[in-house]
This record gives structure tokens, C-alpha cells and sequence, in this order.
């Protein structure tokens, strides 16, 4: 499903801000707000918005996950972009919620609200055009693509496109770049053992790329790869794009 065509820069948009940036990433979600405000763009934080549904949904609990994902719907109701820092939370409400819906008294309100997803680096290059001014001191970054820009959105380029326009960052690649890092939502629960294989190449691989921080577009790739290399005594920063953004184009 292909996002629609925005002639030019809305006014207003929604914001869903996912539930690991609510509990654990807050920075991130600030950072993403400010970045759009200072675009001329107004944000509606919904207050009484919570998960997507995709645990249960990648559960196979169709029933919960609807009942769960319901209750969004009616929080977006205006005709205006919902913007998602999260890849995964995005590609849910993108492209599972049609198949989620299908056949429900609500499918048209859920197509409608799927149809005006973006994520949040896809919407700051595609729709914004944003440009960036470099504040900060040289820094080397890691950069880890989730397997949910990359492969379901479609958007993985995105985050580099943002980066190339920080002249003090340099942008360093895991060599394993393409590969998961073990999280998967749910599948770090259902196949630990297998989760955490993955998670231990992906944090030796990001490591030693030598990089000061490690960057990514979604927050459970960052808690997943993070965690790991704090188990291992290690010390690497982890941030969200739009904290990194924020953080270093702010006067």
C-alpha cells in the first residue's frame, strides 16, 4: 500500500509516539515533535493513544490485536498524516492493519487511517524536504537499520539521507548491516535462544566498527543491541534518529 501523494507541507499532523518511546525512549519523541514543529508543522499528540496491536497480531491473537488497534482508529480522524518514529509501529498500522480489518464494520476507517501512515525519517525527507544545519562537535555514529524500514517500509535509506546532511558525523556500518539484530518483537520471547545469538553478532559487529554512538530509527533495535553490549561492560550511547537530529541542529 502506497502512501498518498501530499502536494505540500501539512499544516498539522498526528503523532503516535509507540509504546517504547513512551516507557524507555522519551528523548525520542521529544526530539521528533521539535524536529517538525520548528518545519512549520503543528503536532496533535493524541493522549488517550497506546499500542498498535502488533504483539498480539504477530501473536496470532487477531481478536486482541483488533481490540487493541481499534481503539486508535478513532483518534485520527482528521485527513492529515499520521507520522510514526517506528518503523515497526508504522509498518503495522501500514500494512497490517487492511488485512487486520478486513471485513469489519470499521475496514473503511481502517484503510483510511493505513493510507496516511508515514514513518518519521520517510516523512522529514519525503514530505518535508527538511534541511540540517550541523551544530555539534565531530562524533562517529554506527548506524543499524531495522529490518522494518528496510524490508517492509521500504524507507531504510531514509535515516542515511538525514545523516549525509550532519558534516561532523561520520557514518559508520556494521559489517553485517543488512542482518536483524535478533529483537523481532515477539521472537526475542518465543526463540530467546536463536534472539540471542543474533543480538550477540550484531553487537560484536557494531562494536567493531569502533563508532561513538549507535543510531537507528527504532527502539527496540536500539534496547535489543544496546542491552547487550552494557551486559558485555562495554559503553556505547544509543540513540533514536530524531534525538541525534535534535540534539545537534537545535540553536
Amino acid at each position: 500500500m502506497n502512501n498518498r501523494v501530499v502536494s505540500e507541507k501539512p499544516q498539522a499532523v498526528y503523532f503516535y509516539g509507540t509504546c517504547l518511546i513512551d516507557l524507555f525512549y522519551p528523548q525520542a519523541g521529544i526530539g521528533a515533535i521539535e524536529l517538525l514543529r520548528r518545519e512549520g508543522v503543528s503536532v496533535i499528540y493524541p493522549q488517550s493513544q497506546t499500542c498498535c496491536g502488533q504483539p498480539a497480531w504477530n501473536s496470532g491473537y487477531r481478536d486482541e490485536a483488533l481490540a487493541v488497534a481499534r481503539r486508535q482508529l478513532a483518534l485520527f480522524p482528521r485527513p492529515i498524516p499520521l507520522v510514526i518514529p517506528s518503523a515497526s509501529c508504522a509498518g503495522m498500522m501500514k500494512m497490517h492493519y487492511p488485512a487486520l480489518f478486513r471485513d469489519q464494520s470499521d475496514e473503511a476507517t481502517a484503510l483510511n487511517v493505513a493510507g496516511r501512515v508515514y514513518e518519521l525519517t520517510a516523512f522529514l525527507v519525503d514530505v518535508l524536504d527538511i534541511r540540517l544545519t550541523d551544530l555539534g562537535d565531530p562524533v562517529s555514529v554506527v548506524v543499524h537499520t531495522s529490518c522494518s524500514a528496510r524490508r517492509e517500509l521500504g524507507v531504510g535509506d531514509k535515516l542515511h539521507t538525514l545523516l549525509r546532511q550532519l558534516h561532523n558525523v561520520e557514518i559508520l556500518e556494521p559489517e553485517n548491516s543488512a542482518e536483524c539484530c535478533g529483537f523481532g518483537g515477539t521472537f526475542a520471547v518465543k526463540q530467546p535462544e536463536i534472539s540471542a545469538a543474533m543480538a550477540l553478532d550484531k553487537a560484536a559487529t557494531v562494536r567493531a566498527t569502533g563508532a561513538q554512538r549507535l543510531v537507528s530509527q527504532d527502539c527496540g533495535c536500539l534496547m535489543n543491541i544496546g542491552d547487550v553490549i552494557e551486559k558485555q561492560n562495554q559503553v556505547m550511547p544509543r540513540q533514536h534518529i530524531a534525538e541525534l537530529l535534535w540534539e545537534r541542529t537545535k540553536n
